[in-house]
């Protein structure tokens, strides 16, 4: 384990035990992501392809989000509502996009990575180095969506700064997804690099709108139930950067693609900016 990695598990185990000695119901949330993924694990088994994990990532939060609009009592709030429908649109367009892009192309290199180290032990350390961890992620990173039941009926400045952000995050995210899918579907790229769009402003365009869109949601929770709700943008940003996204992804692009250390070196890898203000910078 890398220090990165030993940083974000740390991170994680805190903030869980923030969660749950907060005095609110966070444990239905953690019972009901738990519960969920393991009748995911035990879909891949018969699959055989942790790789539908990634698409439940984003039904997971929607169906995180409903239960806690469901149990916490005297609601629903003008705000809760809001955030349960953010997060739908977000993780239904995800998952489809998840699932179209996937599909075909059997289980996604990291998971065959990990299944072919662990051997025929697989079956059963996936269930805790795949499905529980990100049950356990999911459920922090939902931290908002239970915060954004409390508080008052009316929305205020900060629910409309919260949305703003959602909105411009969703937007990248999905124009990246889109120029990405566009590229590969031609098959005189194959093997190559996509340096236009967004693509040429950033290597990991679509995981910068997914942390900006996760700090607009955590502003509306912040706006409901106070500022635990950034515990969610904190740790998802750091996860995407550090450990899961970019990181990881930078490391396996530059072994298997030509071209692409070049494009690490022209390119920034997160935030999007034209030339001018890379030379500025």
């Amino acid at each position: 384990m890398g220090r990165n990695e030993l940083v974000f598990a740390v991170a994680l185990v805190a903030s869980a035990v923030v969660l749950l000695t907060s005095g609110q119901p966070f444990w239905i949330g953690l019972a009901v992501a738990a519960v969920a993924f393991t009748a995911v694990w035990t879909v891949s088994l018969v699959l055989r392809n942790a790789s539908i994990v990634d698409i439940f990532w984003g039904p997971g939060l929607i169906l995180v989000a409903w239960v806690y609009l469901a149990v916490v009592p005297d609601r629903p709030t003008l705000r809760g509502l809001l955030a349960c429908l953010l997060v739908t649109v977000w993780g239904l367009r995800l998952a489809v996009h998840i699932g179209v892009r996937n599909a075909g192309h059997g289980e996604d290199f990291r998971y065959r990575q990990w299944r072919e180290q662990a051997g025929a032990s697989f079956w059963w350390t996936s269930y805790f180095k795949v499905f529980i961890l990100q049950a356990v992620v999911l459920w922090v990173v939902a931290t908002p969506l239970l915060l954004a039941q409390l508080g008052e009926q009316g929305l205020r400045l900060l629910d409309g700064l919260g949305v703003a952000l959602w909105a411009i995050g969703f937007g990248i995210e999905a124009v990246a997804d889109w120029q990405l899918m566009a590229f590969k579907r031609d098959p005189s790229h194959r093997g190559k690099v996509l340096r236009s769009g967004l693509w040429g402003l950033s290597r990991h365009p679509n995981y910068f709108g997914e942390a900006v869109l996760w700090w607009g949601i955590g502003l509306i929770g912040t706006a409901g139930g106070g500022p635990l709700a950034l515990i969610s943008p904190l740790l998802l940003t750091f996860l995407l950067l550090k450990v899961s996204g970019v990181a990881m992804l930078d490391k396996a692009l530059v072994e298997r693609r030509p071209g692409y250390a070049e494009y690490v070196a022209s390119t920034p890898a997160f935030v999007p900016l034209p030339r001018w203000a890379r030379r500025c910078g």
